[in-house]
């Protein structure tokens, strides 16, 4: 077999090691069966358009009966499908809510169908069977045959393009359908608008307006197709649509104008046997005309060069950690998570640096990339760290994209959870202030950091948000006013203490005191009683009816007390003595590992079935992401070394079941990235890193300041989880930690490993 340009460069010399194809490692197919939530198709790194697959996106059947099974679909593809419904230009990457689905293209020959028919009768519709056996997912590019109409669907992107290579038989009945219908967590009333104009014979623009999890989303796009089409027309189901014209014109068929809330539209060709017919499809979140500029990413129509292109693109970002290890599952694992967690969020901006903000207005990012899609919630424990480490610029960036943000926003408030210049509001906590301290306390603060503490005060102070009145008053927010009360009150103290961190650092003594004041306020929910962190109503009181291992009504979100009264980031120590001390606190967290959690429960999780759980540490939900490291402020260090290689084992591998929870935009996939290399930042906003296992021979950090930092492990093995010694650049360290700084400045790190605890 020849080699490709692109196999010539992956194994060219870059910084001193020689590079291996890391793309054969990344498996886009892992986490897309169960609650994983990953799609399969083509993006590249941070793109603003991901082409993938569904299988199914609607939540109500043809009788308009709802499907429980709707959760299952936030990126639109299950995995144990049988049926594609046709690919989308715009998907969220392992989220537990969605969006999206924008721009639905599926080819199909024969009679014509404008309905997608269902799963159990495909036939009805223009849907196709179809088998993993003729699938490929690889970056940037996804492969299938859709088996009932015989044709090989082939898709690759460039940033702002989604580019389809569909291989016809020989037919005089040849359509591709545009279903302007079809989205993730689609209902009836989702779509405000839709507008389709056919330019000429080859050109196609429009936009989608939605009111979904964005309550006002507009997405414009620029649709090319390689050769003319012989006729077009519509399917207008809109109640309400406006006929117009008098009903001069037939507007079903060759009318270059088409707009309806309820709208397909199909283009019929003639083809030969293995003919291509290619589409270049842009998006815009600006204005067609945009969407037309932002086609030049793509002049051509040389589909292997743009998929070549992607590809490389991924190489470049993969090759930023290099991995050595013995086992070919482990560098699958590594790589498919280092794929993931460079998904999102995403560019948001033509190629002209334009966007729509959110005041819904047209603003210019001068100077930085915009980016949307802010699970932040999520992102902020891990992901966002480890972009600091090895994604500082794009970081920046993304701090940038907040404050514009901010700027825009008439609440004066920073994003919560954010996407398409739209708040949806999801989840709790200010925790856009974790990710902006985290980068200023590690130098990464290439914008005005005085302005950033602005906004991240002027955030926090915002008494009409989510039960922050009570909390400034009180000290803690009030079960009985306002729910989840104690996950709220546990995260709103941790993002405080960030705020109190950058002010003391830019010198601010009177913020400082306030917020580290604020930082406290955890206490006010600790129960000593019952040993837990507990809610409390509005008259100070605990409310009575208490069960630490139960969610709902308890004053929790995606977690129980057991979870969240380990949740003080930023205060272990203390955290640990009001729960008893060392020695308590070590056994509540060995329970937490070792319980077994009764069925009943399992109705309160979101995850249903016991997937992400072990014991009662659920790993699928992100505030137990630390959880196994706080044996370091035990004297059991032995122990974090212990659990986190056990988490590893469990909750991750190669496979389409291959995640054990939603991977919440990267996040699960950051965990393992930095837990594999052996240290976790357990308190973004912090500068240390607490140690852990590393579960690699060897790994090497390329620095975008140049130099390199290098974990170097001896005697690793699954047996040998026990770490023996560490030495930072030859010399013993004699702590649990190493900083930020000390990644910076490049060095090597060096674990020895042994089968037994060294205690």
């Amino acid at each position: 077999m020849k080699k490709t340009i692109l196999s010539i460069l992956l194994v060219s010399s870059l910084h001193g090691f020689a590079q291996e194809n890391v793309l054969q490692y990344v498996k886009p197919i892992t986490g897309t069966q169960r609650m994983g939530h990953t799609y399969p198709g083509a993006t590249v790194p941070f793109g603003m358009v991901q082409l993938s697959p569904e299988t199914d996106t609607i939540p109500y059947d043809m009788n308009g009966k709802y499907n429980p099974d709707v959760y299952k679909y936030c990126a639109g593809y299950q995995y144990e499908d049988k049926t594609i419904v046709g690919f989308s230009h715009t998907h969220f990457s392992g989220t537990g809510h969605s969006d999206l689905g924008d721009f639905l293209i599926m080819p199909t020959v024969g009679k014509l169908q404008l309905n997608p028919g269902t799963a159990d009768n495909p036939e009805s519709g223009y849907r196709s069977r179809f088998s993993h056996a003729n699938e490929v997912a690889e970056p940037n590019y996804y492969k299938v045959k859709l088996d009932d109409d015989n044709i090989i669907a082939e898709l690759t992107t460039s940033n702002r393009v989604g580019f389809h290579q569909y291989t016809f038989p020989q037919t005089d009945q040849a359509h591709i359908i545009l279903d302007m219908m079809s989205g993730i967590y689609n209902h009836e009333n989702k779509n405000v608008w839709t507008f389709i104009r056919v330019e000429n014979d080859t050109l196609i623009t429009g936009f989608r307006q939605t009111n979904g999890w964005a309550r006002t989303r507009i997405e414009y796009f620029a649709m090319v197709f390689s050769k003319p089409f012989v006729q077009y027309g519509q399917q207008n189901y809109s109640k309400d649509v406006y006929r117009g014209f008098w009903r001069k014109f037939d507007q079903t068929k060759n009318f270059p104008e088409m707009a309806g809330r309820q709208l397909r539209a199909y283009f019929d060709f003639k083809t030969s046997a293995g003919e291509k017919i290619k589409i270049k499809f842009a998006l815009s979140p600006v204005s067609t005309a945009g969407a037309v500029k932002n086609l030049s990413e793509i002049p051509g129509w040389d589909f292997d060069k743009v998929k070549q292109d992607g590809q490389a693109l991924w190489a470049k970002e993969l090759n930023k950690i290099h991995i050595e290890s013995g086992s070919r599952e482990e560098k699958e694992n590594f790589y498919t998570a280092m794929y993931h967690a460079f998904i999102n969020p995403t560019t948001y901006m033509d190629i002209d640096g334009s966007y729509r903000g959110l005041d819904m207005n047209i603003h210019q990012a001068d100077g930085f990339t915009n980016y949307t899609t802010f699970s932040l919630w999520d992102t902020y424990r891990a992901l966002h760290p480890l972009f600091n480490v090895i994604q500082p610029k794009r970081n920046a960036d993304m701090i940038q994209s907040m404050l514009k943000h901010y700027e825009q926003s008439v609440q004066h408030m920073l994003p919560v959870w954010s996407h398409y210049a739209n708040e949806n509001w999801c989840m709790i906590g200010y925790h856009s202030v974790s990710v902006i301290a985290d980068a200023i306390m590690k130098g990464n603060a290439p914008f005005d950091a005085e302005k950033a503490l602005e906004a991240c005060v002027t955030t926090a102070r915002h008494r009409t948000y989510d039960g922050l009145e009570y909390y400034i008053d009180k000290g803690y927010v009030p079960e009985d006013r306002n729910g989840s009360s104690v996950s709220k009150t546990l995260e709103y103290a941790y993002d405080d203490w960030c705020i109190a961190q950058v002010a003391k650092k830019l010198g601010k003594q009177d913020i400082y005191d306030e917020f580290m004041k604020r930082s406290a306020n955890y206490r006010n929910v600790y129960d000593s009683q019952t040993g837990f962190m507990r809610p409390r109503l509005d008259n100070g009181t605990f409310k009575t009816s208490f069960d630490p291992l139960q969610t709902h009504d308890q004053g929790f979100i995606e977690g129980n007390a057991w979870n969240y009264s380990l949740y003080v980031p930023h205060n272990p120590d203390d955290m640990i003595a009001m729960m008893g001390g060392k020695k308590q606190f070590t056994q509540h967290l060995d329970s937490l590992f070792t319980m077994e959690l009764p069925d009943k429960y399992f109705a309160e999780t979101e995850d249903i079935t016991r997937d992400g759980i072990i014991g009662n540490y659920v790993h699928g939900n992100e505030p137990s992401h630390h959880v196994a490291y706080l044996y370091n402020w035990t004297g059991y260090p032995w122990k974090t070394q212990e659990r986190v290689r056990m988490i590893l084992k469990k909750m991750y591998h190669p496979g389409p079941d291959g995640l054990g929870g939603n991977d919440d935009c990267g996040q699960m996939s950051a965990w393992y990235i930095f837990t594999t290399l052996g240290f976790y930042p357990v308190c973004p906003g912090s500068d240390q890193y607490s140690l852990g296992s590393p579960a690699i021979d060897k790994a090497t950090l390329q620095l975008e300041n140049g130099k390199t930092f290098v974990v170097d492990v001896k005697n690793q093995g699954d047996k040998n989880v026990y770490v023996q010694k560490v030495m930072l650049n030859g010399a013993p360290l004699n702590r649990l930690y190493i900083t930020h700084d000390e990644i910076m400045k490049g060095g090597v790190i060096t674990f020895v490993m042994g089968s037994k605890p060294k205690k």
